[in-house]
């Protein structure tokens, strides 16, 4: 739905909290929560989508009798698609995941081509006129990342994509634009790391020469073409857990002329307490399905770990203490579970900076692991979830 704040802003949640990698799969989650949720947010005009695709659901997706059955429910029903999470390749449900949601990564032709596809679907799927996007992995997981070649590879599948997204620009007037979104523990950690691969790597003269070749025009045109085309997903639970501040983080990417498409609105678990009460509390979060990164603040000085288990070991050695934060997705709308906290604040902070000034044109929230929370965090029926937290985003912003 799009809301009457400055930049007039679209606002969804991600579909990623449906399970289904098929395309089947997917078409039927949309079909039984879609309804029911526009009837309860926004039942007198069109509601934006923010879909989620598997590369097989892509492929699937792609041929004309799906794709043309899939437009026609979403406009009978009122809907639109603005943005597509490209991010997990394959599996996001149901099975381990963690370090594998990476997985290939853009080093690989197979992102590209994952990605590519996406393009070319959400170029048909989206209003004419209105500017989508597509968030995606990192760059890599940071264990992948052995030196200069690897950085070289994953430079060079980013700016294929965005001559890709060039060319559907210049086809159809429609502009796509690549949402990089940073996660702890990968090759791009934090926004910090993340703006300075864009300006030392993606938007140098030697990207802005390559670029050039790829598509056929100036140096110049080049440089312009990739900062269109590729920007940042600035996701408030990732920032949060590498304990940024939410307003000078984003106010120092738009300094740096980096376009933010899409800002994720989502929540982290935060705990203080010893090692017993620690490992008790957070002990319920550890599902084996999903990377829970976490990093703790103690005495001004950051400790980062790649998954709790990690965390619950270095707690045992006496290494306690101070704040942790972890990767884990709760409800938007709650900002204390028991002894436990979220970073709700930091999501507070970006949504009244959206009240003020334009941050980002897609506003998308992605709480995906209501089915791994423990049961007092959930309702029984995730359409009522996923409406709570419409809701709570909606007053946030006076929209």
């Amino acid at each position: 739905m799009q809301l009457e704040l400055p930049g007039q802003p679209h606002l969804t949640y991600c579909t990623n909290i449906h399970a289904g990698e098929t395309w089947a799969d997917i078409r039927a989650a949309l079909a039984r929560h879609l309804p029911a949720i526009k009837q309860q947010v926004s039942p007198g005009s069109a509601m934006g989508v923010g879909l989620r695709l598997s590369a097989l659901a892509a492929r699937e997706l792609a041929h004309p009798a799906a794709l043309a059955e899939f437009r026609q429910f979403l406009g009978e029903g009122g809907f639109y698609v603005f943005t597509v999470n490209a991010f997990p390749y394959g599996s996001f449900h149901g099975e381990r995941v963690k370090e594998r949601v990476y997985a290939p990564d853009w080093r690989a032709s197979e992102r590209v081509r994952f990605t590519n596809q996406v393009a070319d679907l959400l170029s048909k799927l989206a209003p004419p006129g209105l500017s989508a996007s597509i968030s995606t992995v990192p760059g890599a997981f940071r264990t992948e990342v052995a030196g200069e070649a690897d950085v070289a590879r994953i430079v060079d599948g980013l700016l294929r994509a965005a001559a890709h997204l060039h060319a559907i620009r210049r086809t159809t007037g429609r502009t796509i634009t690549l949402a990089i979104e940073p996660e702890p523990a990968c090759f791009l950690e934090t926004t910090q790391e993340a703006v300075r691969f864009l300006e030392e790597r993606l938007f140098a003269w030697d990207a802005s020469a390559a670029f050039a070749r790829l598509v056929g025009v100036s140096p110049s045109e080049a440089e312009r073409s990739v900062r269109r085309h590729i920007g940042l997903c600035f996701d408030v639970c990732h920032s949060a857990v590498a304990f940024e501040e939410t307003v000078p983080t984003l106010e120092a990417v738009r300094a740096a002329g980096i376009a933010v498409p899409k800002l994720q609105l989502s929540a982290a678990l935060r705990a203080t307490g010893d090692a017993a009460l620690f490992e008790t509390l957070l002990g319920r979060f550890d599902d084996g399905i999903y990377l829970h990164q976490t990093v703790q603040r103690r005495d001004g000085m950051l400790t980062r770990h790649t998954d709790l288990p990690d965390a619950f070991a270095a707690a045992r050695r006496g290494e306690a203490g101070g704040e942790w934060r972890v990767h884990c997705h709760v409800p938007v709308f709650l900002g204390q579970y028991e002894a436990l906290g979220s970073t709700q604040q930091n999501l507070r902070e970006a949504l009244a900076l959206c009240r003020r000034q334009e941050i980002a044109p897609h506003l998308e929230v992605e709480t995906y692991t209501w089915n791994v929370l423990p049961d007092a965090l959930k309702s029984h029926e995730v359409t009522g979830d996923i409406v709570r937290e419409l809701r709570w985003v909606r007053a946030e912003l006076g929209a």
